[in-house]
């Protein structure tokens, strides 16, 4: 649901094609469209989603150390129920590059959120070395996104590490509207990391920032 190839809108490749990319944990809400998730009859989702907001969640785990989930250049910790999958992308391919590869970035891990009730993925993207600072890496996976705009960057603190954040809008095909957006980028010897939470939709985003809250804390090499 919710940037050449140019490549297939992201959320519409065709299932033939999606069924050809085995990327672990694929259907989501922006790249993997993650239509059919039951909200109930009336379409309403829970009224508690969104009392997160803003909040840090519990540590329950990690990702990212050798011999988890997901290894990677990084390492932080997950919230409750919260379920990493490794993502193998062939970016020589067509379907590989259109959906694995942003802004020069490879999908390395997609982490579930559908187990908490919520429909949406942290998911960690790696640079090539020369893509050079967060702030580039950063800059050039968000303007990569279809339908991205209002981008608004800040230099912050990821653990210890140096990072720049980035609050984006975008707009969803699927529901006629603009939807929030985050994510943040930090260096690290094999390249540029980018951890990035989308969302069906604004509400759903939101209520799913304290887990992207915690791995933004806790991140650290390796």
């Amino acid at each position: 649901m919710r940037g050449a190839v140019r490549r297939p809108v992201r959320g519409m490749v065709p299932a033939a094609l999606l069924a050809a990319f085995v990327l672990v944990g694929c259907a989501s809400e922006s790249r993997y469209a993650d239509v059919g998730e039951d909200t109930g009859a009336s379409g309403e989702k829970p009224a508690q989603k969104t009392e997160a907001a803003g909040k840090t969640a519990a540590k329950a785990g990690s990702v990212g150390a050798p011999g988890s989930a997901c290894p990677m250049p990084v390492s932080f910790d997950l919230a409750a129920s919260w379920k990493p999958k490794a993502a193998h992308v062939d970016k020589d391919s067509e379907i590989g590059a259109a959906l694995g590869v942003q802004g020069g970035a490879v999908l390395i891990c997609e982490i579930d959120a559908k187990p908490t009730g919520n429909i949406g993925y942290l998911r960690v993207w790696q640079g090539e070395k020369s893509d050079g600072t967060p702030r580039r890496a950063l800059e050039r996976f968000a303007a990569d996104e279809d339908g991205a705009e209002k981008f608004t960057y800040t230099e912050i603190k990821a653990g210890d590490l140096t990072a720049t954040e980035v609050d984006y809008t975008v707009y969803s095909e699927l529901l006629d509207e603009r939807k929030k957006e985050r994510a943040f980028a930090v260096s690290t010897p094999d390249g540029p990391v980018v951890v990035h939470l989308g969302g069906m939709d604004t509400e759903e985003h939101e209520a799913m920032l304290p887990a992207y809250e915690l791995a933004k804390k806790s991140v650290r090499l390796g």
